[in-house]
């Protein structure tokens, strides 16, 4: 990875995979080579598809053990371990920027990072020291989700990389009637995500579920592509600068994974 800067992090967008990515022979080395092409972050802020919580909360600000939130995979998956170091400056930050009238924060301090955290961060970030914070998705509304974004942008010049965490295509009941391959609506959904994005089309991507083909099918519960709009919101004045760090599929569902800034 490269040195720290004083310059401004990027947002990113990561599709996060499973807990089975691990011994995938090329995703864990493409995560790799994005994270050691970054400066180094002071701090990592990870909104996963994997925690919705309203009001708006923080996860433990030191560190607690993980949430192995999935169900019926070999053993050895449930002994990962990522002791990544608290984050309470952060934290403190978040709540400023965040906390207002109307709009609570509220601290969960035994809730560890689940799979759609540490998962990718095991890959990107392998020697787990640098401090990371996992703050919930109050809401799925892609407008509510973009301004909490815009709000957290000012951390990017502190030093702190926003990562929204999801996956591009997200389908796994329609992905066991469809056989092997890629199926025609997770393909026909990331190449409209990918001109999408290419233009800056924030209207077409806020209203997804109508405007794209197969959106519903690609996303029937939204949670997955949300984090995609804090990501947006983080970087705003710079979606012009987005660029694909990751494509290609994973088991049928597009691992499409973007940087901007």
């Amino acid at each position: 990875m490269s040195t720290a800067t004083h310059g401004r992090m990027p947002a990113l967008y990561l599709s996060h995979g499973a807990p089975p990515l691990a011994d995938d022979p090329v995703w864990p080395g493409e995560l790799a080579a994005w994270a050691a092409g970054l400066p180094r972050p002071r701090a990592i802020l990870m909104v996963s598809a994997h925690w919705e919580e309203a009001p708006l909360a923080l996860g433990a600000i030191e560190p607690v053990p993980l949430v192995y939130d999935f169900w019926g995979f070999p053993e050895h998956y449930y002994q990962v371990r990522y002791d990544a170091p608290g984050a309470p400056e952060l934290a403190a930050s978040v709540r400023k920027l965040l906390r207002a009238p109307g709009t609570p924060v509220q601290d969960i301090p035994d809730r560890g990072l689940d799979h759609g955290a540490y998962v990718p961060l095991v890959e990107m970030f392998p020697d787990a020291d640098v401090p990371v914070l996992q703050v919930s998705m109050p809401t799925l509304d892609p407008r509510r989700l973009m301004d909490i974004g815009r709000r957290l942008a000012p951390l990017r010049d502190e030093g702190v990389l926003i990562v929204g965490s999801g996956f591009f295509t997200h389908n796994l009941a329609a992905l066991r009637h469809t056989g092997p391959g890629v199926p025609g609506w997770s393909a026909e959904f990331d190449d409209w995500g990918r001109r999408a994005l290419e233009s800056a089309d924030v209207d077409a991507l806020l209203d997804f579920e109508h405007k794209a083909p197969a959106g519903r099918l690609a996303h029937p519960r939204t949670e997955h592509f949300a984090p995609l709009f804090v990501t947006l919101g983080a970087a705003h004045e710079e979606l012009g600068s987005q660029q694909t760090a990751v494509d290609g599929f994973w088991m049928g569902l597009a691992k499409r994974s973007l940087q901007f800034g």
